[in-house]
Formats: structure tokens, sequence, C-alpha cells
């Protein structure tokens, strides 16, 4: 089973950035799409932004216009996120995901996001 590894969380302040990682430890054949997610306490995993194998691109109305997921290219490649302009509100655990065309989800063990002051 193909592991994803995310890196680049941490602690920064508002209105600071940070760029986030993911890495597969193999070769996810026939990926569908990849994304990023963030689960706070208490509150569902919720979507952050999505990258399509065809290059289509979806963010959450929370993070458009301060976040930017991007792929190498090669749909096989997992996405980064930059994350600009962060605010506590978006203070989670960050997952990197990617489905296949089996439908099969690969999810990481995430990396935590805190902005506070």
């Amino acid at each position: 089973q193909v592991q994803l590894v995310e890196s680049g969380g941490g602690m920064v302040q508002p209105g600071g950035s940070l760029r986030l990682s993911c890495a597969a430890s193999g070769t996810i054949s026939s990926i569908m799409a990849s994304g990023w997610y963030r689960q706070s306490p208490g509150k569902q995993r919720e979507l952050v932004a999505t990258i399509s194998s065809g290059g289509r691109i979806d963010y959450a109305d929370s993070v458009k216009g301060r976040f930017t997921i991007s792929r190498d290219a090669g749909a096989a490649k997992m996405p980064d996120l930059q994350m600009n302009s962060l605010n506590p509100e978006d203070t989670a655990v960050y997952y990197c995901q990617a489905i296949d065309r089996l439908f099969r989800n690969y999810w990481g063990q995430g990396t935590q996001v805190t902005v506070s002051s």
C-alpha cells in the first residue's frame, strides 16, 4: 500500500505563510485527483483544495485567493499547498489525499499547522 507523507507544517503568526508538500512512498497509478484536506478539533475533515489529473483546480471558499495548490508535471506527482495570509481559523491538521481511477483513497498521517500570535 502506497503511503503519503506530508511535510512543511508548523507554527506561524497571523499573516504568515507556509508551504506544505506531499510525497508518496511509491507510485499510484491512474490518479484521478489529489489534494489537501484539513481537520480542526471538534470539526469534520474538510476539503481545502484539489487538482484533477487534467489540471482542474478547486478551492474551498475560505481559502480562495490565499492558498495555491500546485503539482509538478505529471499527474502521478503529489501536490504542494502554498498558504499565504494565514489566520487562526486555518489552524488544523492538514492531510494530503489522492484517489485513483478505481476510487481507492490514499491519505497521509497529517501535518499540524498552527496560526497564533
